[in-house]
C-alpha cells in the first residue's frame, strides 16, 4: 500500500463526494456502533482484493470520514467496519466482510451470491451466531465514484409550473420491459434508460395522451439468492440494496457511473418531451433478508440502528413487509438517509416525484401506524419534498397496515377500493350502490373531510402487481406455475371474469366479450373523478399468460410484445381517444367533490343519480346493492375557477354502466343525448347514437355508454 497524505475530511455530505478542485474525494459513513472502519479501493480490473485498506481516523459524533488525495471519478469502493458480532444484541460486525456505501450513486455491477455473503457460516448448527471469517470482495459490487455534472436542459425544472394532478394521466411502466422488443430501436438500447429515452418512445407516449410516467424499481435491487437458485431473476426490482445509485442493469454503456448519466438523459428528455417523471421507490425494506440472511451493507454497517428488531429479542427483525426486515425510520440517520436519497433524486436526478411502495412501513412505530409519523412530518415540512408528487401503496402487510385513505393531505394514494369495486360491477356482482357511486366520484367516504380534493385518489383498474387488462378478461385463475412456486403465490382473488372460457380461445362470441368488457373497464376509468393510472401495455393488450405475480419473469411473459395485429392497434387508438376525451373534459376532473346540490343560482344539481324509470335514486337505492348505475353530471353546475381565475363549465354528460348479463330499459331524461363512448368494437346501431326524453332506451347487458347533452329541450 502507498502511503499518501490523507486530510481528516469534513463530516458533510455522507457518502463518496468528487471534489474537483482539491483533486480528492471526501468520504463520509454513518456507524454508531462501530469501534474502526476501513475503506477499500479496488482497481477496475481486479476486485478480489483491495488496491488499497485506508482506515478513518476521524469521527465526528456518529460520523466516521476522510479525504483522500488522488482519486478521482471511476474510481471503485468498498468498506470494511469492525465492531462486536453478537445477534441476540442486534450486533453483527463483521469486519471480513466487503460492505456497500449507502450514499454510494453507483455500483459497479450485481451481487453475486456465494455461501460467503454471509456473516454466519451457511450450514452450521448455531446459524447466524455462528460467524464466518472468509473474505468476499470478489462477490460484492462497489461503490463507483462519480462525476455528478450533467448538462440539463431543463435547467431551474423545480420552479417551472407543474402538470397539476387535474391534468394528471400516469402511465406505469418498466424500464426495460417498454422497450426490449422494440425492433425500431439499436439492439443495444432496448430494455435500458436510453431505449425509453428514444425519440421513438417518447413520440409513443406523447401520441397516447399520458402526462406522467411512473417507473418502476430503478434504484440498485438485489436477485434474491431463491429466485437466482430457481434460475429466474427478479424483474420488478422491489428489493434494494441501495437508494442513490441508479439501477445498473438497465445502462446501455455500462456501470461506472455510465447508469447516473443515461438515467439524467432520460429524464431530461422527457422533461423537454412535456412529460413527467415519477420514479417506484422502496424505502420499507432492502435485500439483506432477516437474521438469516445475507451482510451487504447496511447489516453490517449498523444492523440495530438501521432496522427494526424485536425488542424482546434483537436476533430478530420486525417484518412489515413480508421480505425479513423493516428499515428503522424511527432512528434520526436512517430518516436523514431516507429524505437525502429523496431530495437527491429530485434536485440531482429531476424526477417529478415518487410513488412509495408499501408506504404503511415507513409510519410504523414498533406496532402501529402512525399518520403523525416523523417521516411524514418531515416531508410536510420539507422545502423540495411537499412540492413534488408523492403517491402512497397505503398498506403493507403488518396488522392495521391497510391505510387507504388515511395518508396525508399532500399525498395523494393508489385506491385499491376503486379497482377492486369497479372490478367486482363489471364481473357482475351486485356492488351497494353507495359503494359504487362513492368510487366513481373520487372516493369521498374516504378522502373528503381531510382537506382532500378527488385527486387524493389514484384511480386503477390494473396495474404491475396482479393481472394485466388483456388478462382480467381472459382468466378467472392465476396461472403463476412459470414462478417455481407452486401457483402459491399472487392474490387469489382478483375479481375477474374470463367471458366463458379460461385463457386463449379462437371463439369469436368470447372474443368479442373479452373486447367490450376492455372497453368498459376504460370507459369507467376515465369518467371516474381522481386522477387515471393505466398499466403500461394495456393499451396494446399485453398478456402475461394468466400470471398475476411476474415479479421473477424477466423474459417475453413480461416484456411488452409491440407486434400489433388490427384488433390490438384499434384498442391502442380507442386508448388514445379516452385520454383525449378525459382532457377535453374538466367535468371528469373536478378539484372539488360533487355536491348533489343546485349551485350558483342553477335549477339543475351537479349530479343526479337516477332510476331506470326515470326518477331519481332514493335512500332504499341508495343502502341496496345494484350492478347498474345512471347518472347526470351536469356541466354547467361546477363550483370552480381556472388558472386565470374565470369560471370552469362543461358540456353535461348522462353515464350509463350496466354491470349485469342482462339488458336494461331505461327511460331517457331531459334533453336529447349524443353517444361519444361506448364499448362496441364496432359502430352502435342508429337508434343507440341520439336519444330524447321520455324515450325508452334498452341498453345491452355488460355496457358503458357515455352521452352529451346537444339540446335540453
Amino acid at each position: 500500500m502507498k502511503d499518501r497524505p490523507l486530510k481528516p475530511g469534513e463530516p458533510y455530505p455522507l457518502g463518496a463526494t468528487w471534489i474537483e478542485e482539491e483533486d480528492g474525494v471526501n468520504f463520509v459513513l454513518f456507524s454508531e456502533n462501530a469501534t474502526k472502519v476501513e475503506l477499500l479501493t479496488y482497481s477496475q480490473t481486479r476486485q478480489d482484493e483491495p488496491k488499497e485498506i485506508i482506515e478513518l481516523r476521524q469521527r465526528t459524533g456518529d460520523l466516521w470520514h476522510v479525504f483522500v488525495p488522488g482519486l478521482r471519478p471511476g474510481q471503485l469502493y468498498g468498506y470494511r467496519v469492525y465492531g462486536p458480532y453478537k445477534p441476540e444484541e442486534g450486533l453483527r460486525f463483521n469486519p471480513n466482510k466487503v460492505l456497500i456505501d449507502p450514499y454510494a450513486k453507483a455500483i459497479n455491477g450485481l451481487l453475486l451470491w456465494d455461501d460467503s455473503v454471509f456473516g454466519y457460516k451457511i450450514g452450521d448448527q448455531n446459524q447466524d451466531l455462528s460467524f464466518d471469517e472468509r473474505k468476499d470482495d470478489k462477490f460484492i459490487p462497489k461503490g463507483v465514484i462519480i462525476n455528478p455534472y450533467f448538462d440539463w436542459e431543463d435547467e431551474h425544472f423545480f420552479f417551472r409550473r407543474k402538470i397539476p394532478f387535474k391534468d394528471s394521466i400516469i402511465y406505469e411502466t418498466h424500464i426495460k420491459g417498454i422497450t426490449k422488443l422494440r425492433q425500431d430501436l439499436p439492439e443495444n438500447v432496448r430494455g435500458t434508460f436510453l431505449g425509453l429515452a428514444s425519440d421513438t418512445m417518447i413520440d409513443y407516449l406523447k401520441d397516447l395522451g399520458i402526462t406522467t410516467v411512473e417507473i418502476m424499481p430503478i434504484q440498485q435491487f438485489v436477485d434474491e439468492r431463491f429466485i437466482v437458485d430457481k434460475g429466474l431473476k427478479n424483474y420488478w426490482g422491489y428489493n434494494p440494496i441501495n437508494y442513490f445509485s441508479p439501477e445498473c442493469r438497465y445502462s446501455s454503456s455500462g456501470c461506472l457511473g455510465n447508469q447516473v448519466i443515461e438515467f439524467k438523459k432520460l429524464v431530461n428528455s422527457l422533461h423537454n418531451a412535456g412529460l413527467e417523471v415519477i420514479i417506484d421507490v422502496v424505502y420499507n425494506h432492502t435485500a439483506e433478508g432477516n437474521h438469516l440472511g445475507p451482510t451487504l451493507s447496511f447489516k453490517g454497517i449498523d444492523n440495530s440502528s438501521y432496522y427494526m428488531l424485536d425488542p424482546k429479542n434483537k436476533r430478530y427483525y420486525i417484518d412489515f413487509t413480508g421480505t425479513g426486515n423493516t428499515l428503522n425510520l424511527s432512528h434520526p440517520r436512517v430518516l436523514q438517509l431516507v429524505l437525502d436519497s429523496l431530495r437527491y433524486w429530485v434536485l440531482e436526478m429531476h424526477v417529478d416525484g415518487f410513488r412509495f411502495d408499501l408506504a404503511s412501513a415507513l409510519a410504523r412505530q414498533l406496532y402501529s401506524v402512525n399518520m403523525l409519523s416523523t417521516f411524514f412530518v418531515a416531508i410536510q415540512q420539507d422545502p423540495i419534498l411537499s412540492q413534488v408528487k408523492l403517491i402512497a401503496e397505503p398498506w403493507d402487510v403488518g396488522p392495521g397496515g391497510y391505510q387507504v385513505g388515511n395518508f396525508p393531505y399532500l399525498w395523494a394514494e393508489w385506491n385499491g377500493k376503486y379497482r377492486d369495486t369497479i372490478r367486482r360491477f363489471w364481473r357482475g356482482d351486485p356492488v351497494p350502490y353507495e359503494e359504487l357511486a362513492n368510487r366513481l366520484l373520487g372516493s369521498p367516504d374516504l378522502y373528503a373531510g381531510s382537506n382532500k380534493t378527488p385527486f387524493a385518489s389514484i384511480n386503477y383498474i390494473t396495474s404491475h402487481d396482479g393481472f394485466t387488462l388483456q388478462d382480467l378478461v381472459s382468466y378467472n385463475q392465476k396461472h403463476n406455475e412459470a414462478n417455481k412456486l407452486n401457483n402459491e403465490d399472487g392474490m387469489n382473488e382478483n375479481y375477474s371474469w374470463n367471458c366463458g372460457v379460461e385463457g386463449e380461445t379462437n371463439d369469436s362470441n368470447i372474443l368479442y366479450c373479452r373486447e367490450k368488457q376492455r372497453r368498459n373497464f376504460v370507459i369507467t376509468l376515465f369518467v371516474s373523478q381522481g386522477i387515471p393510472m393505466i398499466l403500461g401495455g394495456d393499451e396494446i393488450g399485453r398478456t402475461q399468460k394468466g400470471n398475476n405475480n411476474a415479479f421473477c419473469q424477466d423474459n417475453e411473459t413480461s416484456w411488452y410484445d409491440w407486434n400489433l395485429d388490427e384488433n390490438r392497434v384499434r384498442f391502442h387508438d380507442f386508448v388514445r381517444r379516452l385520454t383525449n376525451f378525459y382532457k377535453a373534459h374538466p367535468i371528469f376532473r373536478r378539484a372539488r367533490y360533487f355536491q348533489g346540490k343546485k349551485l350558483h343560482g342553477s335549477p339543475l344539481k351537479d349530479v343526479t343519480w337516477l332510476k331506470p324509470d326515470g326518477n331519481e335514486v332514493d335512500d332504499s337505492v341508495w343502502k341496496s346493492p345494484t350492478n347498474h348505475i345512471i347518472y347526470i353530471l351536469e356541466g354547467s353546475a361546477i363550483d370552480e375557477i381556472n388558472y386565470n381565475g374565470e369560471r370552469i363549465a362543461d358540456d353535461t354528460f348522462l353515464i350509463i354502466l350496466n354491470g349485469a348479463s342482462t339488458n336494461l330499459k331505461i327511460k331517457v331524461p331531459h334533453g336529447k343525448w349524443e353517444l361519444v363512448l361506448h364499448p362496441y368494437p364496432h359502430e352502435p346501431s342508429n337508434d343507440k347514437k341520439i336519444i330524447e326524453n321520455n324515450k325508452e332506451v334498452e341498453i345491452d347487458g355488460k355496457t358503458a355508454l357515455i352521452y352529451r347533452r346537444i339540446e335540453f329541450q
